[in-house]
């Protein structure tokens, strides 16, 4: 059954040994969620059954383009990324965080108790877990904690999956993301399929990770399964369909503030917010309050925002960005510069979501290469 303590050794995984890891994880009392396919896209929901994974499927991305197709193998998680990212669970698109109503003694509030399951998440890819890490410092680390999250994100299992393919919009290379996690994991996977074999190389991550992997049928991993599965990695690195060139980004983009480029972005960009509500790391939200027509009962609601509504950055007397341009510029110099004097990081992981979902393939790398292009004169 494989070593019992947590050590840097790898292990086999036989993908008919999947499921029992599932139902083992259900077993232990976790909301098991992962890939599946609905409405023609790859979304995370939750998983019964290794047969709810995108068995047989993977995905052709670009700029404002995305359909899935069949492959010629059984792969169970041979896509790059869909629309949904993990921060659906763990930063809901809606909570309630008050409600009241009027009694004897005028308004009591009524506590909320969200009864938040332990999640397990499968199927993590690397430059997600860079993304969980962000919104960890966004929403846990600073000041001010958000209690949602923390709830949410207290008690995760995660299954992470070092990617064997690379979509048309990935750049996780150029971002230090990814291909191959390297951190904030349980157990990571390596899918590998040969003509006669289909297996998982397993890095054990966490003492928990161990203790799982102890109850699954598993076996070390010989040197010919591990180089196997450094080649498989090795080889999405160089399949990236974009790259980001990144030094300087921060100052760059600075200095371009009122660079005449932005003014052409706008003329594309129809501020529908797509970008941000696909990005793993995007955490804006608002606040509406609601009452029933007697006026004895009161709530107060979270929703996802996004910076490209014109009322996001509304001040008394009007808006601060009204302008397309203004709110695109916004964006993306809090994604790539500003973020990074705020957290220590970049806002970006490098999933390429936000050019895949663009309704008008506004290409964020593209857009950086065009700013250091208009710098030079060229």
């Amino acid at each position: 059954m494989g070593s019992s303590s947590l050590d840097t050794e790898l292990a086999v995984l036989e993908r008919d040994h999947l499921q029992l890891l599932l139902d083992i994880l259900g077993k232990r009392g976790y909301r098991v969620v992962g890939p599946t396919v609905r409405d023609r896209a790859v979304v995370y929901d939750d998983l019964a059954s290794v047969t709810d994974l995108p068995v047989g499927w993977t995905d052709e991305q670009d700029g404002g383009i995305y359909r899935l197709k069949r492959r010629n193998d059984g792969a169970l998680f041979g896509y790059a990324v869909g629309p949904d990212s993990w921060k659906k669970f763990l930063h809901p698109p809606v909570v309630r965080l008050w409600r009241d109503k009027t009694g004897g003694n005028g308004f009591q509030l009524v506590e909320e108790d969200e009864g938040v399951p332990r999640f397990a998440f499968i199927g993590v890819r690397p430059c997600e877990l860079h993304a969980i890490a962000i919104q960890d410092k966004v929403l846990l680390n600073g000041k001010y904690r958000d209690p949602s999250y923390e709830a949410r994100r207290q008690g995760l299992f995660v299954l992470a999956l070092n990617c064997g393919h690379a979509g048309g919009t990935c750049f996780c290379a150029s971002m230090n993301t990814g291909p191959k996690a390297t951190f904030g994991f349980d157990l990571a996977l390596t899918e590998v399929l040969e003509a006669d074999r289909h297996y998982f190389v397993v890095e054990i991550g966490t003492e928990l990770g161990a203790e799982i992997l102890r109850e699954v049928p598993h076996k070390a991993a010989s040197q010919a399964e591990k180089a196997t599965a450094e080649g498989i990695v090795a080889k999405t690195a160089g399949q990236m369909g974009r790259r980001m060139y990144t030094t300087g980004i921060k100052d760059l983009l600075y200095r371009n503030y009122e660079s005449p480029h932005w003014s052409d972005v706008a003329k594309l960009c129809l501020t529908c917010g797509n970008c941000t509500m696909v990005c793993p790391t995007c955490f804006c939200t608002t606040v509406e309050d609601v009452t029933d027509l007697a006026g004895e009962h009161a709530e107060r609601w979270r929703k996802w925002d996004s910076c490209f509504t014109m009322d996001f950055s509304y001040i008394h007397g009007g808006s601060v960005r009204a302008s397309p341009m203004a709110r695109y510029r916004q964006w993306m110099t809090h994604k790539l510069a500003t973020w990074i004097d705020q957290f220590g990081t970049s806002g970006c992981v490098g999933c390429g979501r936000c050019i895949t979902w663009c309704p008008v393939a506004i290409d964020i790398t593209e857009e950086v290469n065009a700013i250091r292009r208009s710098e030079r004169g060229s």
